[in-house]
């Protein structure tokens, strides 16, 4: 990983957006920008953007599904397939 290369200040964005905007595109690596020497953006192209939300859904959907288990809740295969054949025939 190349983070030092991918952290520029805000006035590197002022200066070069076009630069920037080909950069995250081509490395679908993330760019952070500083101002006063701390970081407060991060830049990334759309499809790492769309693949980290999907992500996240995901990881939110397992963490739901553990909970399940951890409680008890729930229901066996048979009663699964049986719910989905009954609203497959309305």
């Amino acid at each position: 990983m190349q983070l030092a290369n991918d952290i520029k200040p805000v006035t590197y964005l002022k200066s070069r957006t076009a630069d920037v905007l080909k950069h995250i595109n081509a490395t679908h690596r993330p760019m952070v920008i500083t101002q006063n020497g701390e970081a407060k953006a991060v830049i990334q192209d759309p499809q790492s953007y769309e693949d980290m939300k999907n992500s996240i859904s995901l990881l939110k959907l397992l963490s739901a599904a553990e909970e399940d288990i951890k409680n008890g809740s729930l229901h066996s295969e048979e009663d699964v397939f049986n719910a989905v054949e009954s609203l497959l025939k309305k």
